[in-house]
């Protein structure tokens, strides 16, 4: 039998998103109640490149639950800097992953919690299969692009900021006769334009996993117009490519990199095309920010909970998912190895083709 763990560490990493601390806190109680201490790792695994590490103590006084509606991370995160390829001051690159992994024996800490997407969470295991750290995943991710589960933290909340953006939009669209787009996240998925989309009346959602026409997009809006109505929704994931199959990238501080734009090439063609007047709202870190939905706050906990009950058992390498509604756990590798997209013949797209809603494609129901 595996000996009971009696001090482990969560940290999460990669960007923010709402429930975060939902799920922190679950990792506590559920910790606490088993007699262990939980170190909280600060701003991701960066906090382990630190001497000593730079961590804080989580007890259940410092989780309570006005903590646990806040959002963002009360251990900070960060999205950039792969321990493996590091980048120096001078511009060359160094692998730091040996420091992280004796930043962490340092703690002597017997399991590790990552919080994270995709990339963390691939990083994450790979420091954990070099260094023999026992590692266990919890899903987070705003684009819900993880496989392997069929929600993650954050995205609940997302989708709920995108249709309340939706609810505010459509009075203001029929008030001055105007077609309204919506840039939404997405880096990879159009989970969040397709699910706000359909929830909050979209005329049209333009998501990276079906070729679009823009011809197509502004035929579809004069047929609404023609039959009355005065105003459009578009919805359009920040991922989607322009008509000349460029994706379309903003450059930040430090080099980095990060999608942006489309919404407003989609906008300037469809007022061409339509002769109407357009407007865009580009809805950005709005959808990670805020207090977490009690959707989010709820698989948080259970994400918490079923992480802290894998350690006891002694199983590693493994990442909690919801399925079925209810908190099963798959192994890291199988989780992070593709995205899960929108599926182009799946329910919701054949949903949202039902409701008259356009894709820029030529199919029609």
């Amino acid at each position: 039998m595996p000996s009971i763990p009696k001090k482990i560490a969560i940290l999460t990493s990669g960007g923010d998103c709402a429930g975060l601390n939902a799920a922190i806190r679950a990792v506590v109680l559920r910790a606490e109640a088993l007699g262990w201490d939980v170190i909280g790792i600060k701003q991701g695994s960066h906090g382990l490149l630190e001497r000593p590490p730079a961590t804080v103590t989580l007890h259940c006084h410092n989780v309570d639950t006005v903590m646990m509606r806040q959002g963002g991370t009360i251990l900070g995160t960060t999205n950039k800097g792969n321990p493996f390829a590091w980048p120096m001051p001078d511009g060359s690159i160094k692998d730091l992953s040996d420091d992280m992994i004796a930043g962490f024996h340092s703690l002597g800490c017997d399991a590790l919690i990552g919080i994270g997407g995709d990339g963390s969470l691939g990083i994450l295991r790979h420091l954990a299969q070099k260094g023999n750290i026992p590692l266990v995943g919890i899903p987070k991710t705003i684009d819900n692009d993880l496989a392997l589960t069929e929600s993650s933290v954050g995205f609940d909340t997302a989708v709920v900021v995108a249709t309340e953006a939706l609810d505010r939009l459509q009075p203001t669209a029929a008030s001055h006769d105007r077609i309204m787009i919506l840039e939404v996240m997405g880096r990879d998925a159009g989970h969040i334009a397709m699910t706000a989309g359909i929830a909050g009346g979209a005329d049209v959602i333009l998501i990276p996993e079906i070729p679009y026409s823009i011809q197509s997009v502004a035929d579809h809006i004069k047929f609404i117009r023609q039959s009355g109505r005065n105003f459009a929704l578009v919805v359009v994931s920040e991922a989607v490519r322009t008509v000349d199959g460029e994706k379309l990238m903003n450059e930040f501080y430090g080099g980095q990199k990060r999608l942006g734009g489309i919404g407003h090439v989609i906008g300037a063609q469809i007022a061409d095309l339509c002769q109407a007047e357009t407007r865009v709202t580009v809805l950005g870190h709005v959808q990670r920010g805020g207090m977490p939905t009690a959707q989010d706050r709820l698989i948080a906990a259970a994400f918490g909970v079923h992480a802290v009950e894998l350690i006891a058992a002694g199983k590693f390498d493994r990442m909690v998912a919801w399925s079925n509604r209810q908190v099963i756990d798959v192994p890291i590798a199988e989780a992070i190895k593709h995205n899960q997209q929108v599926e182009r013949h799946g329910s919701l797209v054949k949903t949202a083709r039902g409701l008259g809603i356009c894709f820029g494609d030529t199919i029609r129901v």
